[in-house]
């Protein structure tokens, strides 16, 4: 059964909303442990499929997180949220630059269950 199939089923179809937010590191350490609270809570939050945090092999300091989200209303709600902007300040002074944010079309994005 796929995912549509299943969520059908159940009388919701998902829309997927992937995000993408590449963030480049003065301080990666530091970065880091921002960023692993902020997946932790984030994963707990109403509509979030997954996050993911992974680091560059090639560009170092630089780490990408990858948002996978029910509905666009979820991944609004997150990105005006507690944990959305706590994450944002405490980043403050410890980027080499502006964070990229991209919003992503699923294609072929799903979840492994």
């Amino acid at each position: 059964m796929t995912q549509k199939q299943a969520d059908s089923d159940f009388g919701a179809e998902i829309e997927l909303v992937v995000v993408t937010i590449t963030l480049d590191a003065s301080d990666l350490g530091s970065l880091l442990a921002i960023l692993s609270k902020y997946v932790v809570l984030s994963r707990m939050e109403a509509g979030c499929r997954n996050i993911d945090l992974v680091a560059s092999e090639t560009q170092h300091g630089r780490v990408l997180l990858i948002e996978k989200w029910d509905s666009p209303e979820a991944q609004i709600a997150h990105f005006d949220g507690k944990n959305m902007v706590e994450m944002a300040r405490a980043c403050d002074g410890i980027l080499a630059g502006a964070p990229v944010v991209d919003l992503w079309s699923s294609i072929t994005a799903h979840d492994l269950t």
